[in-house]
């Protein structure tokens, strides 16, 4: 007994250990340089990262959710800045708020271009967690980045219950905790297992990044993972807390 508590306790630390390890050499990006378009004619004229949810912004919910020892970045476009800087003063952490230099949806990087935009200007060489301002998570961050391994991608997959529903989103084979396979939107799924907007990325895949936005595909993140997975592994991690993409259901979840 004595020595099977010895072990746990070993464990315990080792695990931490790896993981405050991780968060000192960690850094966050949320990308919320969109134009909000899926969502006209509705709303207009508004980020959806800055939609209310629960009495507050969707963005606000996500910064609250990633541990305070990992600094924070977000990017928006000159259209919405005025709006962020209104919501940074609101903030009690440091934020970087990254403009991108563009006033319309014909001008957008589409969000791997971002993403590999703000990789190569802030020089980034740290693990990245990325999330997608329009997601909301029902589950902190901390549990997230306690599951990679420092090493292969990592990818948030969310079990949306009915195969039907996941047609609407990049539908996953997982492996054990391999992801096998990605395909986006397909019109007869094989599974309710989607793959949503959260992801951890080693450095070691930025200058796969940088190639694949070299090609001219700078758009949908999840594409961006399927070729990962022809290539490279990925590791999805399987919640089941909460989970939305605003873009896809406003109205149903403001109600909840």
């Amino acid at each position: 007994m004595f020595s099977s508590s010895l072990s746990h306790s070993k464990v315990h630390r080792q695990a931490r250990y790896v993981y405050d390890n991780l968060l000192a050499a960690m850094k966050c990006l949320i990308l919320a340089a969109g134009f909000g378009t899926r969502l006209h004619p509705r709303v207009t004229n508004q980020s959806k990262a800055l939609l209310e949810y629960q009495g507050k912004p969707l963005l606000s919910h996500l910064v609250a959710k990633i541990p305070r020892d990992i600094a924070v970045m977000v990017s928006t476009n000159l259209k919405f800045e005025a709006d962020f800087r209104r919501w940074q003063q609101g903030i009690d952490r440091e934020i970087d708020l990254c403009v991108e230099e563009i006033w319309s949806d014909e001008q957008k990087r589409g969000a791997v271009g971002s993403l590999n935009f703000w990789v190569t200007t802030k020089n980034i060489s740290q693990d990245l967690l990325v999330i997608a301002s329009d997601n909301y998570f029902g589950f902190d961050f901390w549990q997230f980045i306690a599951a990679y391994d420092g090493n292969n991608t990592l990818v948030a997959v969310h079990d949306v219950g009915d195969k039907s529903q996941a047609s609407q989103f990049g539908v996953v084979r997982m492996d054990g905790k391999i992801l096998a396979e990605l395909e986006e939107k397909p019109p007869k799924p094989r599974s309710s297992l989607i793959a949503t907007a959260g992801y951890i990325f080693p450095p070691r895949v930025f200058p796969i990044l940088q190639q694949y936005c070299s090609s001219g595909t700078r758009d949908n993140l999840g594409s961006f993972i399927s070729h990962l997975i022809d290539i490279d592994r990925v590791h999805g991690y399987l919640f089941t807390e909460p989970w939305f993409d605003i873009g896809n259901n406003y109205s149903s979840s403001n109600k909840k």
